[in-house]
């Protein structure tokens, strides 16, 4: 490495280097294996649960570890073990809950685990089945009874900008919001808990300097990784809050946009 070669490479996943079939191309994993082969760190920052997990894992060959459900969970990909989990305490969701509740009663609510998650009979993201993908409905009491990772909100035709600005107004005082999907679905973490703060910490533990970071992303859950990073890219298909954060801009997630950077940073 020299002087000039970042030690972190920090990527998101979904619409970031995971293509719009659900793929990751082939010339992507090569290009994530300069990185490491180099003496970089590769990390993995995602909004995705654990669960979502294991074919990333498979992809990137089980190396380095992955930052999950927005800054909440650390995960080793090598064992695919959660190392630490950061949590939204019960009566936390429960007072955010109700606040929700009163805002617009077409929400619904679940909630995850560092392994599985709960979700009300209500909450259904269509071809993402709740129950096809590990959960259990459970009735609004046992929803907040325990602590989770992230407390998921949906509204089935809300415009997603507008519904994280109404619930940052409602609940930004316990929780942190933001959303990731582009469609009316709230991710909220622990207060303060984000891709940032938990990327920051894992490069203090291993002497990194934000400086000698490099951060992909795509959507407003990535902002808080983008502007702590000392330098950070936007692929083409990224939220227009996205593309104006970042300090530069590469091609789109269907057309290896962070793998062509990755190969120039590490030949």
């Amino acid at each position: 490495m020299t002087a000039d070669t970042p030690r972190l490479i920090a990527t998101d996943l979904d619409g970031t280097i995971v293509r719009t079939d659900g793929t990751i191309s082939d010339r992507t994993v090569a290009a994530l294996a300069r990185v490491e082969r180099a003496g970089a760190m590769l990390v993995m920052v995602t909004g995705r649960p654990p669960r979502w997990m294991h074919e990333i894992a498979a992809a990137v060959d089980h190396h380095g570890v992955a930052i999950c459900a927005n800054g909440a969970v650390l995960y080793d990909l090598h064992t695919e073990t959660v190392l630490r989990a950061n949590m939204i305490e019960p009566e936390t969701i429960a007072e955010t809950v109700e606040r929700l509740r009163a805002v617009d009663g077409e929400l619904r609510f679940a909630v995850e685990y560092p392994t599985g998650f709960v979700f009300e009979a209500r909450y259904n993201l269509g071809r993402w089945d709740s129950e096809a993908l590990g959960g259990r409905p459970v009735d609004g009491e046992e929803l907040v009874r325990r602590g989770g990772t992230k407390l998921l909100a949906f509204h089935p035709s809300a415009d997603p900008d507008l519904l994280a600005e109404k619930a940052e107004k409602a609940v930004g005082e316990l929780v942190t919001v933001t959303h990731s999907s582009g469609r009316g679905l709230l991710e909220m973490s622990a207060q303060g808990v984000t891709k940032a703060s938990a990327l920051g910490e894992l490069c203090a533990e291993h002497q990194i300097a934000a400086s000698q970071v490099v951060a992909f992303g795509d959507m407003p859950n990535d902002l808080p990784m983008l502007t702590w990073a000392g330098t950070s890219y936007g692929v083409a298909n990224a939220h227009p809050d996205v593309l104006a954060a970042v300090t530069h801009t590469t091609y789109r997630n269907d057309d290896d946009g962070v793998a062509q950077v990755l190969e120039r940073l590490f030949p």
